[in-house]
């Protein structure tokens, strides 16, 4: 089932005080970026958060699942979505100890025949 945007814009609407949210129509679902970098994603109506040692500093023992058949486990944030200070908090730190994205390689020319 496709994530509803209302509920995409609420989840980042929630988190909004973390830096620049934005999110991004994948495969039907939704990615969710801070400042460029993908932190989580919105499936099936509901938010994961990459997994980092410092979100489970956060959240003690989080709750875990993929969120799509074949994804490795992300944390599953529920309740927490409605606590903003901690969800502002969880992907500030979540952000933080994730890599950072790779550079794009550019496009080659298209053929124009």
């Amino acid at each position: 089932m496709a994530s509803d945007p209302d509920f995409v814009d609420f989840v980042c609407g929630q988190m909004a005080a973390a830096g620049t949210i934005t999110f991004r129509k994948m495969f039907g679902e939704f990615a969710v970026y801070l400042n460029g970098k993908v932190i989580g994603l919105v499936c099936d109506n509901q938010f994961f958060l990459k997994p980092t040692g410092a979100g489970r500093l956060l959240l003690g023992v989080p709750v875990e699942a993929p969120p799509y058949p074949g994804a490795k486990p992300h944390f599953l944030i529920g309740e927490q979505l409605d606590e903003t200070d901690l969800l502002t908090r969880l992907v500030r730190d979540t952000a933080r100890a994730l890599p950072e994205p790779k550079p794009k390689k550019p496009r080659a020319p298209k053929n124009v025949k």
